[in-house]
């Protein structure tokens, strides 16, 4: 009876290691399992989109800003006189005052001046945070789990994108309104908006982040150094499938901006510089 009773002990003593780790070996066992088919053929569209992909359309947005803003820096002048009056001692100054400050907005409309002015304020603090995921650049402690601004960032831009696309659908505003207008604007928002579910939501588990800052420090890392791993290694969780479809929209939008009115926020600057008459033409 000893001897059955102590094998029973013995047995029960294994078996309870084994059922505490049943969990995390299931999910282990899930992540690194070989997919085939249709999953494996997702699996590399997935890897497409969050490494090569990358790559291209950001170099296809760098190159198109540059040959747009060399173009106006290198057009012939205009058979009309495009100066601004008085002329100022230092012009650069002043084109960079009229492109950031946007004077001529305010006057006009001062609900549009303040849309602009969150969303370029809330773009540049979006570009910042997600800079600040390199490991080099901590305008965040590393510790930190959140990103820049903790939500609040893409807060800004996604209410101002909705005052935008509202603008859109009235009086004059619409009837000078092309469809590429809503194209990028309906891009801008639904990107803005699964970044603020990938956010968010991220967050709302028992056990906290699902994917921190860290692991997309990671995945920065891997895009800087130009290592083509699998980011599927590092984001885990339902949650990646939500970064690959914000990343496809973002890619969208390196796309497209070239071909869009919006340029006008990366052209303002030249081409305020050209109307202060900084280049000369012989």
């Amino acid at each position: 009876m000893a001897a059955a009773a102590e094998a029973v002990s013995a047995a029960t003593q294994a078996v309870a290691p084994a059922a505490a780790g049943t969990t995390t070996d299931a999910v282990t066992a899930a992540s690194q399992v070989a997919h085939t088919g249709l999953a494996l053929a997702f699996d590399k569209l997935e890897y497409s989109v969050m490494v090569p992909l990358v790559y291209l359309s950001l170099a296809f947005l760098l190159v198109a800003l540059v040959v747009r803003i060399v173009k106006i820096l290198n057009s012939p002048p205009p058979p009309y006189q495009l100066a601004l009056y008085p002329a100022r001692k230092r012009p650069w100054m002043a084109a960079l005052g009229e492109s950031l400050g946007m004077p001529q907005i305010l006057k006009r409309s001062p609900a549009l001046w303040v849309a602009l002015l969150v969303f370029h304020l809330g773009f540049l603090l979006l570009i910042l945070g997600h800079l600040d995921i390199l490991g080099s650049i901590n305008l965040v402690p590393p510790a930190s789990r959140d990103m820049l601004g903790a939500g609040g960032v893409g807060l800004m831009v996604t209410l101002s994108a909705f005052y935008f696309m509202g603008r859109r659908f009235k009086g004059s505003y619409r009837q000078i309104s092309i469809p590429s207008d809503y194209l990028l604007l309906l891009l801008l928002l639904f990107t803005f908006l699964l970044g603020d579910l990938i956010s968010w939501g991220n967050s709302w588990t028992a056990s906290g982040f699902v994917m921190t800052k860290q692991d997309f420090a990671k995945y920065f890392d891997g895009l800087a150094a130009f290592t083509f791993a699998d980011p599927r290694a590092i984001l885990h969780g339902s949650h990646y499938h939500m970064v690959v479809l914000h990343v496809v929209l973002a890619e969208l939008i390196f796309l497209v901006l070239p071909f869009s009115k919006i340029m006008h926020a990366f052209l303002a600057l030249p081409i305020n510089a050209v109307r202060r008459r900084v280049w000369t033409h012989s």
